[in-house]
């Protein structure tokens, strides 16, 4: 009879020999500790508790939570009295929670770290909500401050396994732009690829490549969390998800498209941070500033900003907001959707469903507000009951799609206002754009000349008030590029802004139903610098760069 040994089997039943002494070597220091001994490998790991302790920390402290319960939440610890499972309990107090602490194997450890490669750090809700709770994923937003960082993150994330990286990714690439302070995230498949796009201060920049099949998975993600229909492929829908970050809560916008070769996808990402900026440091010039600050102060009329989508129009309406706001006034905004809260004012959203900007204004003045902002006049009804709140006693605040502050009344007009009593409710209307501002790292110092000298002198010429020009006028500042500004030669963004004030000629100019032209010619004396004027000074001065300025207005006629 020949006798067959069976390596395998004998080294499985070592190994689990092994692993039943140290259960039991764990048993006995439980009683030596006065610590409760769990065993976790027969015991269920609860995912939401291990995610609350990111892989790193939890392999560094021999940690790993498998039980929660409201705010209680069980740990268990190879070696309890270790300084480094002191801080992660400690960390876990702050934010709130009652951790239970527990001694364990480290077979049972490693069965719970196995775990951490199918968790999705996000969390949904029917309300369109992604909740980005993870430590791993919060450390993205608030250390991956260059592009090329970013880049290597989610090159990381693609390699992952299949199996699991599809939220992964959405998260990851979501927090990658919100990292980068990025508006925008573009998503655009091409015959045997997908491009990533990053908005960053108003330019889109390549991110980089991935394959389609993980691309179609995305898409399905993006269409459920956004609640739209994922059997639709041949029509474009919109939808709308937030993202609950402990530094506040980021809405996003989404637009899918039916391109070529598959959906293509723009997220908009409406990040109360960077909306949230003081009237003072959004780059008008102290002449209009100053004159602005006055305006805002009479009880009644109505001030219009104008410009593109993108050009900052909503940023300056909550500025005037944060200016006026005081506990003697009523204020009430329509807005499509909320992009920042305002502690003190009431704020509707329009929506689908019958609540749009007419309904939310007529509703809005039955309830005797002082200042109403109204997200965007669209049509005659809208503007006719903004502009009669503004003849009644109301401030009003509002957006209008046109080119330049003269267009403003001719588009009015255009929309069926009549032009007899637009001059008696409008105060100012104004007109912006965002430029970006240089790096202040690494931009370089150039002499103006040639066709550069010619434009520029042109526009300087027109300045009605002299002293407002800088005293340097012969040299400006162009773009590097350095690791602090992705190379770009750019860093954040201010605006360039006109504006004209009502006063009797440019009055008479709207009531005769004037061109552009025309109401510029009838608004000369009043002082104020035009876009082209505002820009350029700003070249002059070194913020932005004169190739930056042309890429957003013309500064010829």
């Amino acid at each position: 009879m020949t006798i067959v040994f069976d390596e395998d089997k004998q080294n499985r039943k070592i190994i689990d020999l092994l692993h039943k002494e140290e259960e039991e070597l764990v048993q006995m220091l439980a009683a030596k500790y006065n610590v409760e001994y769990v065993n976790l490998t027969i015991t269920a790991i609860v995912t939401d508790a291990l995610k609350l302790i990111d892989e790193t920390t939890a392999r560094e402290a021999k940690v790993a939570a498998y039980s929660l319960v409201d705010k209680k939440i069980k740990i268990a610890a190879r070696n309890p009295q270790d300084e480094k499972v002191a801080a992660v309990m400690a960390k876990l107090k702050e934010k709130g929670y009652q951790p239970e602490l527990y001694i364990t194997s480290t077979q049972g450890l490693e069965k719970a770290w196995k775990m951490y490669k199918d968790i999705s750090f996000a969390s949904e809700s029917k309300a369109g909500s992604l909740e980005i709770s993870s430590d791993e994923i919060t450390e993205i937003v608030e250390q991956a401050k260059s592009l090329p960082v970013v880049i290597s993150i989610l090159q990381n994330t693609m390699n992952a396994k299949k199996s699991y990286r599809t939220s992964r990714i959405m998260e990851t690439i979501v927090a990658g732009a919100l990292a980068l302070g990025a508006s925008d995230i573009h998503l655009e498949p091409e015959q045997t690829y997908v491009r990533l796009r990053y908005r960053l201060d108003g330019v889109l920049q390549d991110v980089m490549r991935f394959d389609v099949e993980t691309y179609a998975l995305l898409l399905s993600r993006i269409k459920l969390i956004s609640g739209m229909k994922l059997n639709v492929k041949k029509d474009s829908q919109d939808g709308r998800f937030s993202i609950k970050l402990s530094i506040g809560d980021v809405e996003v916008r989404v637009s899918i498209l039916p391109g070529a070769y598959n959906e293509s996808i723009v997220m908009r990402l409406l990040n109360p941070k960077s909306i949230n900026v003081p009237l003072e440091s959004m780059g008008i010039h102290p002449k209009l500033l100053a004159v602005l600050l006055k305006e805002i102060e009479r009880p009644e009329g109505m001030i219009l900003t104008t410009g593109p989508t993108g050009s900052g129009k909503t940023t300056t309406l909550y500025a005037f907001l944060k200016k006026v706001h005081n506990t003697e006034v009523k204020i009430i905004t329509i807005e499509d959707p909320i992009e920042y809260h305002l502690e003190g004012i009431v704020q509707t959203q329009v929506n689908d469903k019958g609540y749009s900007f007419l309904e939310g204004l007529r509703a809005a003045v039955r309830q005797d507000p002082d200042i109403i902002m109204v997200g965007e006049i669209r049509d005659n009804e809208t503007a006719e009951i903004a502009i009669n709140s503004a003849l009644t006693g109301h401030l009003v605040f509002s957006t209008l799609h046109t080119n330049d502050a003269a267009g403003t009344y001719p588009r009015l007009a255009e929309i069926g206002v009549n032009p007899k009593i637009i001059p008696s409710a409008m105060r100012v209307s104004m007109a912006q754009r965002l430029v970006r501002k240089l790096c202040e790292f690494c931009k370089k110092k150039a002499a103006i000349e040639g066709s550069d000298l010619i434009e520029i002198s042109t526009v300087i010429e027109g300045v009605e008030d002299k002293s407002l020009l800088p005293e340097n006028r012969t040299e400006m500042w162009t773009s590097v590029g350095c690791e602090k500004c992705n190379l770009t030669g750019f860093k954040g963004r201010t605006g360039v802004y006109e504006a004209i004030l009502m006063n009797q000629k440019v009055e008479a100019a709207v009531q005769n139903n004037s061109s552009d032209r025309e109401i510029w010619d009838a608004a000369k004396g009043q002082g104020l610098l035009t876009m082209k004027q505002d820009g350029v000074i700003k070249i002059l001065n070194g913020i932005t760069s004169l190739a930056e300025l042309e890429r957003v207005i013309s500064l010829t006629d």
